[in-house]
């Protein structure tokens, strides 16, 4: 969960960005990087694998408040997509205060966000923490492409519990910064009520 620095005085607190390979994660990352404030975030670490890449920043956001007097760093994190990385989608989530599920919209998907939701689902769970608690947010990605399953659809399938959910076209910029601000939001209000 989170830690606090206390010197600094900051909250840091770890989101990750889970999801089925080649769904959209590391866009989502890149395209928050690109257009964050160079004052306003470290560096942007890539963990290179021969097919997947793992991505990790930290950036203070200036506009999400304070918690008594303590600023809010968030630390961004994305997952290797495929199953056979599940050792390293465990350590990545070690600490976690809030997941963006990334969708692949393509109907072809279907089951590989299905099987990626159950794994988060395992994961979690083995690690301890609360499946239902956590926050969450879902973010139905490539929403451009022709054969993009129905949304409703896709809510059926991957949010039955209404979690907050966004359409997105991760390449574009469309619909990160609202699923990154709404993830946000939920981790500080659960960090406020366990003060």
């Amino acid at each position: 969960m989170s830690f606090i620095n206390w010197a600094s005085r900051e909250i840091n607190c770890k989101i990750v960005y889970y999801g089925p390979g080649l769904g959209g994660k590391t866009t989502n990352l890149q395209h928050i990087y690109d257009n964050t404030n160079p004052e306003a975030k470290g560096r942007m670490i890539s963990l290179e694998t021969e097919t997947e890449r793992t991505l990790f920043f930290d950036f203070l956001p200036l506009s999400l408040g304070e918690i008594r007097g303590f600023k809010t760093r968030f630390h961004l994190y994305t997952v290797p997509g495929q199953v056979f990385y599940d050792a390293s989608r465990k350590l990545i989530l070690k600490g976690v205060d809030g997941i963006v599920f990334v969708a692949d919209s393509q109907v072809e998907r279907l089951d590989a966000n299905l099987e990626s939701w159950e794994n988060l689902e395992d994961n979690l769970s083995s690690q301890g923490y609360d499946f239902e608690t956590i926050p969450k947010v879902i973010q139905y990605n490539k929403r451009d492409v022709k054969n993009a399953v129905e949304l409703a659809y896709l809510r059926r399938a991957l949010n039955p519990n209404l979690l907050p959910d966004f359409e997105a076209v991760a390449k574009d910029g469309d619909g990160v910064l609202p699923t990154l601000k709404s993830v946000a939001k939920q981790v500080l209000i659960h960090l406020k009520r366990n003060q």
